[in-house]
């Protein structure tokens, strides 16, 4: 089986951690026998280009990957450069789909997989009926849920709803993002829910306990209006009294990092230590903090998944999370790896790492563990391949 991946979003030269989601479902795929997999991704530079067009090609891996980007001002006129841009996401796209056919030796892909909404669809739609093969959408897209939604224009959700209808299936990484997309009338002839990847072998319970010190950790990208880290930062300023030494380390990075600074300098949190900003940190180190945390802290009004709530769970630490999107359906039954706050209220969030923090040893990390095993790689793959399955047979 040739499957061929058209995402969205992707690890590029620019941001190493954008998409990464997707990349470990890729990899996840192409760890599986009995097919081989390729990726085209196209994005407009974040920076000068040599050339309008430019190409990496990796052929080091189990997964070769032909990345394009085209220049974010092709002529530097607006009115010109929005079409003008599309249609070089095309080239980009017809260069690589050329480059994959030599590299497997003339031979079609049997299997289009698009990740993200909504561009990567209609090309997979358009491509499956060209070369009469099956296509599998996967959506990771919190503005499909219910408190974004309304920000989609009328003319996104008929596009979504036509290309998904015409898909062989849909593939969401929660029920809740499902039954968000089957709510506008998106609906494929067959759904699946298969969770995202969590690398079981770099995120698991340090063999040396957690030190007595009370430490929280928040790992997200700074997007305040979704992830609400403000409303963490008030929050732990509150709880400083009746925790004295108490810390609060953030990883992540993002647009609206000054305004988080300038805030937690303006709590009086940055003076005296108790946030500590880590900025953003490779894989491996995000592991070590969270086998080093009492508890992760996620305080956002929407989620479709979650990676870093599993993330922790496999390192044995609970979470205080938010009860949106896909987060309660991975938190069932309720109390047993952490606890869930409503959006927003930030004295409910109070309270709940005050009981977290004053009984760590409530939450047993052999369970926390065994519960993130659902998404090792390898039972992703298992689940992935199954699917692929039953659509070449359909």
């Amino acid at each position: 089986m040739n499957i061929l991946h058209l995402p969205k979003w992707y690890p590029h030269r620019y941001d190493d951690q954008d998409g990464d989601f997707v990349a470990r479902h890729v990899a996840a795929i192409a760890a599986q026998p009995g097919g081989r997999s390729a990726v085209v991704f196209a994005a407009v530079a974040r920076g000068p280009l040599g050339q309008l067009i430019e190409e990496e090609i990796d052929l080091r891996g189990p997964v070769p990957t032909w990345r394009y980007y085209y220049r974010a001002r092709p002529t530097g006129l607006a009115p010109l450069d929005k079409p003008l841009k599309l249609l070089l996401w095309l080239w980009c796209q017809r260069r690589g789909l050329r480059a994959v056919r030599r590299h497997w030796a003339g031979q079609r892909p049997t299997m289009l997989h698009a990740h993200v909404l909504l561009r990567t669809g209609l090309l997979a739609w358009l491509l499956s009926r060209a070369w009469r093969i099956p296509y599998l959408l996967t959506e990771h897209w919190t503005a499909y849920l219910p408190p974004r939604v309304a920000s989609l224009p009328g003319w996104r959700r008929v596009l979504t709803r036509w290309v998904v209808r015409r898909a062989g299936a849909l593939h969401t990484v929660s029920g809740a993002l499902a039954e968000a997309l089957a709510g506008l009338g998106a609906r494929a002839r067959r759904t699946a829910v298969i969770y995202n990847v969590i690398d079981t072998e770099l995120f698991r319970p340090a063999l040396a306990s957690p030190d007595e010190a009370r430490r929280l950790l928040h790992v997200a990208a700074f997007h305040d209006d979704v992830k609400n880290l403000s409303g963490v930062l008030r929050v732990v300023a509150r709880l400083r009294p009746a925790w004295p030494g108490l810390r609060l380390r953030v990883a992540g990075y993002g647009p609206d990092e000054p305004h988080l600074l300038a805030l937690a300098a303006e709590l009086g949190l940055l003076a005296d230590g108790t946030v500590q900003w880590l900025g953003k940190l490779p894989h491996a180190a995000v592991a070590a903090e969270m086998q080093a945390a009492t508890a992760l802290v996620s305080f956002s009004r929407a989620e479709t998944f979650g990676v870093v709530l599993l993330e922790a769970r496999a390192c044995g630490r609970p979470v205080v999370a938010t009860r949106v999107g896909g987060v309660p359906e991975l938190f069932e039954p309720a109390g047993t790896y952490g606890l869930l706050v409503a959006p927003d209220d930030e004295a409910a969030l109070l309270a709940a790492l005050h009981a977290v923090l004053s009984q760590p040893a409530a939450f047993a990390p052999v369970v926390l563990r065994a519960s993130a095993e659902q998404c090792s790689p390898a039972r992703v793959g298992r689940q992935f391949h199954e699917l692929y399955t039953s659509l070449a047979r359909g």
